[in-house]
């Protein structure tokens, strides 16, 4: 463990959470730039390796990366206080826009001036199902992993098949491989306490919200699911949200939602503070603080385990990428995460109309993020400024 200034190391990543746009592989650039180049902390080697053990584990990637050079950095408790650095800010701003429909409501503003960060939404989803295809199809067995998984959640919408699938995507991955060898036996030593508190908040989670029937219980049940239940980071967690919270409990429009997953591409940090607009917007109805309680305990809800999973791994990180099979499983769960957004795309835009305005907004959305010239807050704030003048 390295011995570094505390305060120093999160005022690094706080310069990191202010300039991280644009999801996990834009992330990763503003990590090298100023974690590895600028600081040292860690070698570009070792952040790629980094990176490689959050792909395998389920929860937030880029949060969970950073989250990792903490830990190696000072241990659990920096740890703790680089996640809270990191994702603070942007789970308070995306609390505040959860009230966006209600002020907007107050003001007598009508809720059309938002109708373009819909479609654009889309464009950010679309961009993303393409990246991560061109990633991810690497052979026959990716390709069609990738349309099944499309195919299946696109007439399924249950909870239940969305990590069905991710988890069928790795074992047919592991069953295909002509790989020797795959299981060879290391020695590892975890501290089992993290693994034990994980499964208790899994496990009391879905009994309390099989005996009391209470919404908040329910909602963090939920978003304390998605955490450790989803592969890949924010855009994949979007489509198992949005099946959930928009197609089977109806807590909030399509419209909503995409607005919320709109603005907090504008924003810098981690694409799950998503949950705290979406926590917030599926607790209205009683009061405000009601409102900010939904919102809080979904964000807490969807970063825990990610941080008790890190908590539980980092220490063995060391022999467990040495497992061959953990790493070849990978390979099929992203190719089934890219069938996931895609399928995303096509239901959400579905749901906000296939007009011409819709699908030009769309378009210009996915030419503008492929060009890499226009800023993501910039293509948000033009999208809103065109519902106001419009």
């Amino acid at each position: 463990m390295n011995k570094v200034k505390w305060s120093t190391f999160l005022k690094d990543v706080f310069i990191c959470s202010l300039g991280a746009y644009g999801g996990p592989s834009a992330h990763y650039g503003v990590y090298t730039d100023q974690l590895v180049i600028k600081k040292a902390y860690l070698s570009e080697e070792e952040l790629v390796e980094l990176i490689a053990l959050c792909s395998i584990l389920p929860g937030p990637t880029s949060t969970q990366t950073i989250v990792s050079v903490g830990y190696k950095m000072g241990g659990p408790v920096l740890a703790f206080l680089t996640m809270l650095v990191w994702a603070l800010p942007v789970l308070s701003m995306m609390t505040i826009l959860s009230f966006l429909y209600t002020i907007l409501a107050s003001y007598n503003i009508s809720d059309d001036s938002l109708r373009f960060i819909g479609p654009m939404a889309v464009g950010f989803i679309v961009v993303a199902a393409y990246r991560i295809g061109k990633k991810v199809l690497t052979n026959k067995m990716t390709v069609i992993l990738m349309v099944l998984s499309g195919g299946i959640t696109y007439f399924i919408r249950a909870p239940w098949i969305f990590p069905l699938v991710l988890i069928i995507g790795g074992l047919v991955s592991i069953v295909v491989s002509k790989e020797d060898n795959l299981w060879q036996r290391v020695k590892l030593n975890p501290p089992w306490i993290y693994l034990i508190v994980f499964t208790v908040f899994a496990l009391s989670a879905v009994l309390l919200k099989l005996t009391l029937n209470n919404h908040l219980v329910n909602l963090f049940e939920s978003f304390y699911r998605y955490g450790y239940l989803v592969f890949g980071g924010g855009q994949v967690v979007i489509p198992v949200m949005h099946a959930e919270l928009v197609e089977i409990n109806e807590f909030m429009t399509n419209q909503e939602f995409l607005t919320g997953y709109g603005l907090v591409q504008g924003l810098p940090g981690p694409m799950f503070s998503f949950s705290a607009y979406a926590g917030g917007m599926a607790s209205r109805g009683l009061s405000s603080l009601y409102q900010v309680a939904g919102a809080v305990l979904s964000g807490i809800g969807i970063f825990l385990p990610g941080l008790l999973l890190i908590y539980f791994v980092y220490p063995v990180w060391e022999n467990l990428k040495k497992i061959k099979g953990v790493k070849i499983s990978l390979m099929g769960i992203n190719a089934v995460a890219g069938g996931l957004i895609s399928v995303s795309a096509i239901i959400m835009m579905q749901k906000s109309g296939f007009t011409p305005e819709n699908m030009m907004v769309t378009l210009v959305t996915v030419i503008l993020l492929l060009s890499k010239k226009i800023p993501s807050p910039l293509i948000v704030l033009v999208s809103i400024g065109l519902g106001v003048i419009l």
